[in-house]
């Protein structure tokens, strides 16, 4: 594969949104005007020193805590408003598309989550480049082994999420030189990379994922950082989609996974809950976490008020109408199947000032993130066991009775009894009951729409949705054979001639 590079052009001109979320968005970053430098023959030193590394190696992991928007809230827009689980919420122009099928180039989330990638994927590159090179004896090989292993699982992340959405990518693991008078014609060019495909995206992400493994810092109990759990659950999770399905490589990592201890919580209220006082998350770092976002009192979690109330500060712009509205559907999902405990965790009803889907005195909205110090959990083995259920379920030689066990384990979880003997009968049967599964536990934490795709169950879902969701914004557009990639940005489009749009936009 080629290397490519990554291009300032599309990465610093992200596209903000409205003014609910302007202003909430900080990203942390070093200063080119403070790192780097030159040695004695006059050669330029991107960082002198381990002190500037670790700051390029610290703004990693502050983007990634704090860009709540492309790394939770879009999250849940796309996978979960572009689903049945949820409605739009606000009637903005930006976010109404994801609910009735109108999503174009030109739509601003998809512009800004684009560039946002690819800016992670640019922090990640300036470690994994230069990290080897940075002339300082006191920096240990450990530790330079250790920092490019997380930034390679941050990349082989961002690739595998980007490849996901949007299927033929740049593929970016170099870092563009400056322009300047002599060398314009070898390097402008570096700025407007090709586009690869959507296997070659995956094939990087696992080749990133997979290096990562030895030299990546064991789990130790602290889940905000890039472990090799980390890099197993991603893995279990590419392996799982279409480009690179391979059913034994998802089982065998979700089984590494338990091996290293992970697990269910104990309760399902372990994980998104507040204390007994109403003060705090109820707990951080549980086992059955493998990555989260933490946050502590002024820290800066926002997305609980983009959802609905912070009710640990119960007014705080709480006067507009919120994303990712709860779905009658899926709320039907839930009482259909008494599952009054994880209903009741992911939905809460508030009286509210608009009526945009349902009355305003009994409204529904999403729970899970419910405050400014509930950690936002990127990866959790609830995911990683249904996936290991579904390639249970698929693999050459299926193994409903063992898929059949993970699911019970997740219902009894939350009170509910096993499958029925007629659920488990057939390999179409288990796998709609994994899928209805992964529906009900994993309601807003974006996985609804890739699931959907990963079975090419689109068209079946989304088209005859509205007969089935009264409440439900009429679909413009027909879901159809291109509906599984979204539009690439047309900015991106105007901007570099190597990029093609995908069909059907």
């Amino acid at each position: 594969m080629k290397i490519k590079y990554i291009t300032g052009i599309l990465s610093a001109c992200v596209v903000l949104l409205s003014a609910c979320s302007l202003d909430y968005d900080p990203v942390s970053e070093y200063s080119d005007v403070t790192v780097g430098g030159t040695d004695e023959s006059g050669d330029e030193i991107p960082f002198k020193n381990r002190a500037e590394m670790y700051s390029q190696y610290l703004s990693m992991y502050n983007r990634m805590r704090d860009n709540q928007g492309h790394w939770c809230l879009d999250v849940a827009l796309l996978g979960d408003t572009h689903s049945d689980n949820a409605y739009g919420g606000t009637t903005g122009a930006q976010v109404v598309p994801f609910e009735n099928n109108t999503i174009d180039g030109g739509n601003e989330i998809i512009e800004r989550d684009w560039n946002r990638y690819l800016t992670d994927i640019a922090t990640a590159n300036r470690i994994i480049c230069y990290i080897d090179d940075v002339p300082d004896a006191t920096f240990s090989k450990t530790e330079r082994e250790q920092w490019k292993a997380e930034a390679k699982i941050y990349r082989g992340l961002i690739l595998f999420t980007m490849a996901r959405i949007w299927g033929d990518i740049p593929v970016v693991t170099g870092v563009a030189g400056d322009i300047t008078a002599e060398n314009i014609e070898e390097v402008y060019p570096q700025y407007f990379p090709e586009q690869n495909t959507e296997l070659e995206a995956y094939e990087q992400a696992e080749q990133d994922l997979l290096e990562a493994l030895e030299y990546a810092p064991d789990n130790n109990g602290n889940k905000t950082r890039l472990s090799k759990s980390v890099a197993r659950a991603v893995l279990a999770k590419l392996y799982a989609e279409k480009p690179l399905r391979d059913y034994s490589k998802v089982i065998q990592y979700a089984d590494e996974l338990t091996a290293e201890g992970f697990r269910l919580a104990d309760h399902y209220d372990d994980l998104f809950g507040m204390n007994a006082l109403g003060t705090d998350a109820k707990m951080r770092n549980t086992v059955e976490s493998i990555l989260e976002l933490q946050y502590t009192s002024g820290s800066g979690n926002w997305v609980a008020w983009m959802y609905g109330r912070d009710i640990l500060n119960w007014d705080y712009q709480f006067s507009w109408a919120k994303w990712v509205t709860p779905s009658r559907d899926l709320i039907r999902a839930f009482d259909n199947e008494g599952d009054e405990i994880r209903k009741n965790e992911s939905i809460v009803y508030y009286d509210c000032g608009w009526s945009n889907y349902y009355p305003s005195n009994n409204y529904p909205f999403v729970y899970k993130c419910r405050s400014g110090v509930n950690s936002i959990i990127k990866l959790r083995m609830a995911d990683i066991l249904l996936l290991k259920a579904e390639a249970l379920v698929l693999k050459e030689s299926p193994d409903l009775a063992a898929a059949a066990a993970i699911v019970n384990q997740v219902r009894n979880r939350v009170g509910l009894g096993n499958l029925s003997s007629s659920a488990s009968a057939s390999r179409e049967s288990m796998l709609e009951a994994v899928l209805k599964e992964r529906r009900l536990e994993l309601a807003f934490e974006g996985e609804r729409w890739f699931d959907l795709c990963r079975h090419n169950l689109v068209e079946e879902v989304m088209n005859d949705l509205n007969r089935r969701d009264s409440g439900r914004l009429p679909l413009v557009n027909p879901y159809t054979e291109y509906s599984y990639r979204l539009p690439i940005p047309q900015l991106i489009l105007d901007e570099n001639d190597k990029i093609v749009q995908n069909p059907g936009y």
